[in-house]
């Protein structure tokens, strides 16, 4: 029925029906064919012996590893020779300038590299040949790069801080590009909608968002040079691998422990202070 005024008034008991919406009903993606992941474990698992048997371990000798790892270690630890203590803790601290130095010449380089492989900022002719030369350096390990230095350089510590850098900029270069590809592009949209250049868009709309984890990153990257520059003592470059080769060789047993002890613990060291500001850096508090 209509009111004087046309406007429709409801029927008494009759009751209008409401529409029901439905929810969408999610549908479970399919799982992986059983036969194609069996395959894959059968392939692993002959991968991993051909492996094996390629090596040719000696199970023999596998067995009496634990009864030789106990005795050099009491050879090297009991007791330590602590008069070697001055000169073990002297040649560490040349690897970790080492290491320090290394880092900072990669950091030099592969910072406006990064941006220069960002896709949201640089062409692609620019950034995929940036990408191949960080893959490239990443690829070739530390000591490699070390002896192909060292005919131009001569074998010094300098030369191992030289393949500290350059291994560094592979890894520093490909950890910034991702780091600024996964950020908040709002405030560069912001600063772009307000007119900004694209030195400014980069200064005030991406470092900000970025740069925590960037500098994670290269505290990081020391962490892991430094243990770098340990192995690369032992082909000369000095620090304390020359020195643990030299006793090595001599079988000085008690002054290994010594050097041992204290890699361990500059290393420990280092890495709790850097994890430590790494968190304070991505998270704003320090780690309890």
């Amino acid at each position: 029925m209509s009111d004087p005024n046309g406007h429709e008034e409801p029927t008494a008991g009759v009751t209008t029906a409401t529409p029901v919406t439905t929810k969408p009903v999610a549908v479970r993606p399919d799982p992986p064919r059983r036969w194609a992941s069996h395959a894959a474990w059968v392939a692993l698992t002959l991968i991993v012996l051909a492996a094996v048997a390629h090596t040719k371990i000696k199970w023999d000798r596998l067995a009496d590893f634990p009864s030789s790892l106990v005795h050099y270690l009491r050879l090297m630890l009991l007791p330590p020779d602590w008069a070697a203590f001055g000169d073990a803790f002297a040649a560490t601290a040349k690897s970790v300038e080492m290491a320090w130095l290394g880092t900072i010449l990669g950091i030099v380089v592969s910072f406006p590299l990064s941006f220069a492989a960002t896709s949201i900022l640089a062409p692609l002719w620019l950034r995929l040949p940036l990408r191949g030369v960080f893959g490239l350096l990443r690829a070739v390990p530390e000591i490699v790069i070390a002896v192909v230095i060292l005919s131009v350089t001569g074998l010094t510590p300098f030369t191992g801080a030289l393949a500290i850098g350059v291994r560094t900029i592979g890894s520093l270069g490909k950890w910034g590009y991702e780091a600024m590809e996964a950020a908040d592009l709002g405030a560069m949209e912001a600063a772009r909608t307000c007119g900004a250049s694209q030195a400014q868009v980069i200064r005030w709309g991406l470092w900000p968002a970025v740069a925590p984890a960037v500098f994670a990153f290269w505290l990081y990257r020391f962490e892991i040079n430094v243990r770098a520059s340990a192995i690369l003592g032992l082909i000369g470059a000095g620090g304390i691998g020359s020195m643990l080769v030299q006793n090595v060789q001599y079988r000085n047993w008690s002054t290994v422990g010594t050097l041992f002890l204290v890699v361990v613990g500059v290393t420990m060291v280092i890495d709790q202070i850097s994890g430590r500001i790494r968190t304070k850096l991505v998270t704003g508090r320090w780690r309890a």
